[in-house]
């Protein structure tokens, strides 16, 4: 593999990771025949981050690759970090490579002297000096008009559906169960990529002045005897998705499988998850999942080739869009 690659044009591409999430990072490089840029990354005493690249950037197209697992601030800061010091360093352009978009779930206000943190998040990238920004599955859509410049919304529905099929012994007999009525469209998407299974969507209730909290109550839709595919962007706690997985087993479901694309895995997920009655929890790595988070029916899928395939678009000057129309 070579340090830089170039086009015919003679522009240079430059891959640079933090440190939330190094080994995603290092197969998107793989992916692209191409390595990582040496960088000095490391904390002070008093917690501040300090980041240097160790070779030039000078007029190359940087993609700046992140993800933001808990302490998500200080992984957050030091992504904000790493694009100052491209900017200074005189980088061409500047990607923001966030598969993980942090703060989505504050998105809009629900009461009165409420932030909407999403925005501020975009506004952050913006001032820091990012031209562009990528992400994976964001928690709604809107969010990609809080950036001033082209956002790239990557799915990763299609990556999870491939592997689902494989794990489903009769797929006439699958239902894609949404765990409540704001994802359904996405839950149409599910159906269209598994033959145009039936959908489901359980019923639940949340307040919001609790966070992490919903009951799920009952479920619309033929469940009985079908294997259902229990899909969402993300699980935190795991209350909300092991609660329906409850309600669809007592309405006689065959089986469920839970698939989503962030794997936060807060406390207590991983002893809702692994006990819930799920045959199999399937996620993606667009967060890092230590050893202590995992457990026997966990799968964890490489959202990496997507990513690789998206960044090589955009730098090639092609089409990301057409990456999700084919087939």
């Amino acid at each position: 593999m070579t340090r830089e690659i170039t086009n015919p044009g003679e522009r240079k591409l430059a891959v640079v990771s933090g440190r939330a999430h190094p080994k995603l990072a290092e197969e998107i490089a793989k992916e692209l025949g191409h390595d990582l840029l040496p960088t000095s990354a490391y904390t002070f005493a008093n917690g501040e981050t300090y980041v240097r690249y160790e070779e030039s950037v000078r007029g190359a197209d940087a993609f700046v690759i992140q993800s933001h697992p808990a302490p998500i601030n200080e992984w957050l800061m030091e992504q904000l970090i790493m694009i100052d010091a491209l900017k200074r360093a005189s980088a061409r352009s500047i990607t923001v490579v966030a598969p993980f978009y942090p703060y989505a779930r504050q998105d809009k206000k629900h009461k009165g002297r409420e932030p909407i943190s999403a925005r501020l998040v975009a506004d952050l990238y913006k001032t820091a000096g990012a031209d562009r920004m990528m992400t994976v599955d964001l928690h709604t859509s809107q969010i990609q008009g809080y950036f001033d410049g082209p956002m790239d919304h990557l799915f990763a529905i299609p990556v999870l559906a491939d592997y689902i099929k494989t794990r489903v012994a009769d797929p006439e007999k699958v239902t894609v169960v949404s765990p409540d009525t704001g994802r359904v469209r996405v839950a149409e998407h599910w159906a269209d990529l598994l033959g145009g299974a039936p959908l489901a969507f359980v019923h639940k209730t949340r307040d919001i002045n609790v966070p992490n909290q919903a009951v799920s109550k009952t479920v619309v839709g033929d469940v009985e005897g079908r294997s259902c595919v229990l899909i969402d962007d993300m699980i935190d706690t795991g209350g909300t998705i092991a609660g329906a997985v409850k309600v669809l087993k007592d309405k006689g479901a065959k089986e469920v499988i839970i698939a989503a694309t962030h794997a936060v895995f807060s406390d207590p997920a991983v002893e809702r998850l692994s006990g819930c009655g799920a045959s199999e929890v399937v996620v993606t790595n667009t967060l890092p999942v230590p050893e202590e988070k995992r457990f026997d029916n966990l799968t964890v899928l490489s959202i990496a080739p997507l990513l690789a395939r998206a960044i090589r678009e955009v730098f090639d000057e092609g089409s990301v869009t057409e990456m999700f129309n084919e087939g």
